[in-house]
């Protein structure tokens, strides 16, 4: 029983960071290199030492995107220590997702893939 509500408190607490980190970013980062960035998720480990925060960004590139965050990421925390209620705020590693890209370019193979059906019809 313990066990859960540890694991269930870490789930609270990647939440909060993810919506102060996005809130942060889109107000307070003024890095040219990261553009429009969503917030995929947030992993944090047992001890809260550190977060893999997963990000997808919009017209940017993901490399530079991920550079301009991951060299942010003291500042970052700095504005965690300010918002979380927490003992230890961990140490940031900005991870670029591509899943919703990946996803867009699939519903797009399948869109054209369902035009030409009809097309054949």
């Amino acid at each position: 029983m313990r066990k859960s509500s540890k694991s269930h408190r870490g789930f609270k607490v990647a939440d909060q960071i993810q919506r102060d980190l996005a809130e942060l970013i889109a107000r307070e980062l003024k890095d040219p290199r990261v553009g429009m960035v969503t917030l995929q998720g947030v992993e944090v480990t047992p001890d809260y030492a550190h977060a893999k925060v997963f990000f997808s960004t919009l017209n940017s590139d993901p490399v530079l995107c991920a550079e301009g965050l991951n060299q942010a990421a003291g500042f970052l925390r700095n504005g965690l220590f300010k918002r979380l209620q927490i003992h230890t705020v961990p140490t940031l590693h900005f991870v670029y997702d591509a899943t919703p890209q990946k996803a867009a370019d699939l519903n797009a193979l399948i869109a054209k893939a369902l035009s030409q059906q009809a097309k054949g019809d």
